[in-house]
C-alpha cells in the first residue's frame, strides 16, 4: 500500500473513531502524532486538547454523524470532504478537513465549515 493510501485510510479511521463512533480519546491515541498543530481558531493544539475540544463537541450533539464524501491526497496531505450534521433532523455542513501527516499520525489540522443553506442559487449539490 502506498503512503498517500496509508494516509487517506488514517484520516477516515480518525474521522470513525472520534465523530460516529464518539471515541475521541481512543481516535486521538491511535491517529493523532505527539505534536498535533490546529489551525480551527476555536480549537488548542496537542492531541489532549483535542480530545477535550472533541469529547465536548460530541457529547453536546449526541446524534452527530460525519459522512466522508470524498477523500483527496497528495504528498503528506489528506482532504476530507463530508457532511456534519448534529442530528437526524439537521440539514448539516459542508466541511473541509485537511490534514496533515508524519510517519503515518496526523500533525496538523485546517478545516472549512460551510452551513447548508435551505434554497440555493443554482442546482449543484454539495456534495
Amino acid at each position: 500500500m502506498s503512503d498517500i493510501e496509508r494516509n487517506k485510510q488514517v484520516v477516515r479511521g480518525f474521522c470513525e473513531t472520534a465523530f460516529n463512533l464518539k471515541q475521541p480519546a481512543e481516535a486521538a491515541e491511535q491517529f493523532l502524532g505527539r505534536e498535533y498543530i490546529q489551525h480551527n481558531p476555536m480549537a488548542p493544539d496537542g492531541p489532549d486538547a483535542f480530545v477535550e475540544f472533541a469529547g465536548g463537541f460530541v457529547s453536546q450533539a449526541p446524534g452527530l454523524s460525519l459522512e466522508i464524501k470524498r477523500i483527496i491526497a497528495e504528498d503528506d496531505l489528506v482532504l476530507a470532504h463530508s457532511h456534519l450534521k448534529l442530528s437526524a433532523d439537521d440539514a448539516g455542513s459542508a466541511v473541509a478537513d485537511i490534514f496533515r501527516l508524519e510517519d503515518g499520525k496526523i500533525v496538523e489540522h485546517w478545516d472549512v465549515i460551510q452551513p447548508i443553506p435551505e434554497s440555493s442559487a443554482n442546482d449543484h449539490p454539495m456534495f
